[in-house]
């Protein structure tokens, strides 16, 4: 059986995450993915850490299954290979600041008159229209300017950074549901369009219930450290020995964990009798179970809570992670085999659907203009001297 997107050809012109990240999405649902890069140093990512034998592990992590042409967009000859392959290929993704593919005579503009059937994705800081459009991007910046840092952290801590890129990945993870979207609105119509994702618009998405509570409370939402700002107990706790959380969702959650941490005294306190009541109360509560769970260890705590059914999980080292047992049932960690590094064990694909074999292993991230030649044979038809002429103009 074939993968969903199988047959859909992607002419992929991003860099480092953002729109790495949302081209391997694609690819892993089937896309064939050409990587065009900068011929001589390639997507500035490969020069990125962790290294193992040389290689970047954060480049191969994001580009893997890819093939990679080089091409200089700044020659007009490598321009016009772009525009030809364009006409070849399904979807494009780029990631450039705004304006930057117009200037290269290669923007929307022009590419849907080559190919009006052509879906052109734009991953970008902020978008491509209002009057923030062209400043410079990254993660740290959407993070900041969205609202996340400003809810992340400890009260009276300084702002914190998530600890990952969430402004870079969750704009890929849109940009490539914009893409599927367009994909099918293509099927009805017949007729591609544009896909405009901003890495700011995403952090407002993502805010959850952040805005409503402002609008609520007249107050700006603050850091509360791994506290759930409208339900309690929904935290980490600290047992005798490390760390774990505990999600009490609901009221009679509430009544099976009192009963489970033989506390009939919390569930008999009106302070606490409902999740309003407690989170309003949470001042009261929370060092009532501190000095609880400070009693027994967290794999005890852990294991009376699931014979009741009370939702709770450790909170896992990196370490732990790659030995949970759930995660390796779900094949999510796979690996790939690459000539410098060895193997390295990467995550797998978090959409399982009938379609999609299951694999172990992933193909290896592409060397610097590795598909070159076979690329523009295959797909342009151009011969030996042909490819040996761009060569020499610099367009390759």
């Amino acid at each position: 059986m074939s993968k969903p997107l199988e047959g859909v050809r992607v002419l992929d012109l991003t860099r480092v995450l953002a729109g790495p990240f949302c081209t391997m999405m694609l690819s892993d649902l089937g896309a064939e993915i050409i990587k065009v890069e900068v011929p001589g140093t390639g997507d500035d990512s490969r020069a990125f850490g962790p290294f193992k034998n040389g290689q970047s592990l954060y480049f191969l992590n994001v580009n893997r299954g890819k093939e990679s042409i080089a091409i200089d967009l700044k020659n007009e000859g490598g321009k016009a290979l772009l525009i030809e392959l364009a006409k070849s290929c399904d979807v494009i993704v780029e990631n450039f600041r705004p304006g930057t593919m117009e200037k290269l005579g290669l923007g929307w503009d022009v590419l849907k008159k080559v190919n009006p059937r052509l879906i052109y994705a734009a991953v970008s800081g902020f978008g491509h229209t209002g009057p923030d459009s062209t400043r410079p991007a990254y993660d740290i910046l959407v993070q900041a300017m969205g609202g996340v840092m400003s809810i992340t952290g400890w009260p009276d801590s300084p702002p914190t950074r998530v600890g990952l890129s969430m402004g870079d990945i969750t704009a890929a993870v849109f940009g490539a549901t914009g893409v599927v979207t367009a994909l099918y609105h293509r099927e009805h119509t017949g007729l591609g369009q544009k896909v405009d994702v901003a890495m700011l618009d995403c952090q407002l998405a993502i805010l959850e219930n952040a805005l409503v509570r402002y609008q609520v409370d007249g107050k700006s939402p603050g850091a509360l450290g791994t506290r759930h700002p409208t339900i309690t107990p929904f935290q980490a706790f600290r047992a005798s020995d490390a760390w774990f959380v505990v999600a009490v969702g609901n009221d009679a959650l509430w009544k099976t964990f009192c009963a489970a941490v033989e506390r009939p005294d919390l569930l008999a306190d009106s302070r606490f009798a409902t999740n309003g009541d407690r989170t309003k109360h949470y001042i009261e509560l929370i060092p009532e179970l501190e000095r609880l769970f400070d009693k027994r260890t967290a794999e005890e705590w852990l294991a009376l809570l699931e014979k009741a059914g009370v939702p709770a999980a450790p909170v896992n080292t990196i370490d732990k992670v790659m030995q949970d047992r759930q995660l390796a049932a779900r094949n999510m960690f796979v690996t790939v085999e690459d000539k410098a590094a060895g193997t390295i064990t990467i995550p797998g694909n978090p959409i399982k659907m009938e379609s999609i074999e299951e694999s172990a292993t992933r193909p290896p991230a592409p060397a610097l203009g590795e598909h070159t030649e076979s690329i523009l044979k295959s797909l342009l038809g151009l011969d030996d001297e042909a490819i040996a002429r761009l060569r020499g103009s610099g367009a390759i």
